[in-house]
């Protein structure tokens, strides 16, 4: 009896325990954010629909609660065998990894009302614009400071950017982005891809006898910290800027998937697999993307539990607020403009464009929104046309 009731104790203790943690760290949380009650509801109800969200759609993959309501952990099955080893400690790659949604949403949201096109109208309106910002972009990479003449490569870099961004957000509907993971071999998509609006390669795709007339760009890029990098994410990210929907192939392993690749069992500059595949799913179970695979054989398949448009915005104020960004909590579309310049005058782009992409316009009151590079927090740059 006397261990029934030691038992019991225990019990009881480790319970308390357990909810008075859980309670100072929502309240820390709460603390360090002074974000309202409103809020933090949002991020709730963010956090538990993505979970349910990966569960329902992540063939096997499962969201789990971090420490607070930003942060989420996802996890692969127990079973899932590892391919791609670190190259300098020769360790496999593990199948978990945390994400903060808080952090996603702002960003990617920023992104869908801003243009990620690299044009000189970018580069005149940042201070030091071609002195600084064009020469790191210049030198960076394996072509590090081998630009030995500055004045020349600032040239031809003028002369092969557009001045102006030649896509606004919104202008085509449906896009697909593809990737050369090689588990599009024989599925036989080609004509369901050929049927969007837009399609977006990268990364010299094999394409020969296949015409492309599509103008070709550098891309500004925002950061995402170390969450996930490469073209492949830099794709995403052009076509959110420049669509009302984006459906990826060519990118994944899901879970099951056997047919491993060159692509994805070696290391590629960092590229990890299992952590790119997460990162991809924190982004369908965001509303941002589809994923299309082999083992996702109904191209009409329905994303279970997205976040509604509601429950997004309401996130993104919260987010923003938590992370201190630049016009933080506001609804107008400007007040994120850490740095305004009055553009040169132009006529704006607006015959033949769709009506989303018209009304997006109006939105923004013409203003041409860039995405400040590794800074998250600090504002985007904007070019307001000449009234």
């Amino acid at each position: 009896m006397r261990l029934l009731q030691s038992g019991l104790a225990i019990a009881l203790t480790s319970g308390l325990a357990a909810i008075l943690i859980y309670i100072t760290g929502v309240s820390t949380f709460y603390e360090k954010s002074s974000i309202s009650d409103e809020d933090l509801s949002a991020l709730l109800t963010l956090q538990s629909g993505f979970k349910k969200c990966v569960s329902a759609n992540g063939l096997g993959l499962q969201a789990l609660d971090g420490k607070d309501y930003c942060q989420v952990t996802i996890q692969f099955p127990g079973d899932t065998i590892p391919k791609w080893r670190d190259p300098k400690s020769g360790e496999l790659e593990g199948l978990s990894f945390d994400f903060n949604l808080c952090e996603a949403v702002a960003t990617w949201e920023q992104v869908r009302n801003s243009t990620t096109i690299l044009t000189r109208e970018f580069i005149d309106a940042l201070p030091k614009g071609w002195e600084e910002y064009a020469w790191r972009r210049i030198n960076k990479g394996i072509l590090l400071n081998r630009c030995e003449n500055k004045t020349l490569c600032m040239e031809k870099l003028a002369l092969v950017l557009p001045e102006t961004p030649p896509f606004v957000p919104k202008q085509f509907g449906r896009c697909a982005v593809i990737g050369n993971s090689g588990d599009l071999l024989k599925t036989r998509l080609g004509k369901e891809i050929d049927g969007y609006e837009a399609v977006v390669r990268e990364n010299g795709a094999p394409v020969q006898e296949v015409p492309i007339r599509n103008p070709v760009y550098l891309m500004l890029g925002a950061s995402f910290g170390s969450a996930a990098k490469g073209t492949g994410l830099k794709a995403l990210e052009f076509a959110l800027s420049i669509c009302d929907s984006v459906d990826m192939y060519g990118f994944t392993v899901d879970p099951g998937y056997k047919e491993w690749t060159r692509y994805f069992s070696e290391s590629r500059q960092g590229h990890t697999p299992l952590h790119g595949r997460a990162y991809y799913q924190m982004m369908e179970c965001l509303g941002l993307i589809k994923i299309h695979s082999p083992m996702r054989a109904d191209p009409s398949r329905v994303v279970k539990w997205v976040p509604s448009r509601i429950t997004l915005t309401a996130a993104r104020i919260a987010s923003e607020k938590l992370l201190r960004m630049v016009g933080a909590g506001t609804r107008d579309p400007l007040g994120a403009c850490s740095i305004t310049k009055q553009c040169k005058e132009k006529t704006k782009k607006t015959l033949g464009l769709r009506k989303a992409a018209k009304e997006h316009q109006k939105y923004v009151k013409g203003t041409t929104m860039y995405p400040m590079e590794h800074s998250l927090g600090h504002g985007m740059l904007c070019t307001v046309p000449k009234v």
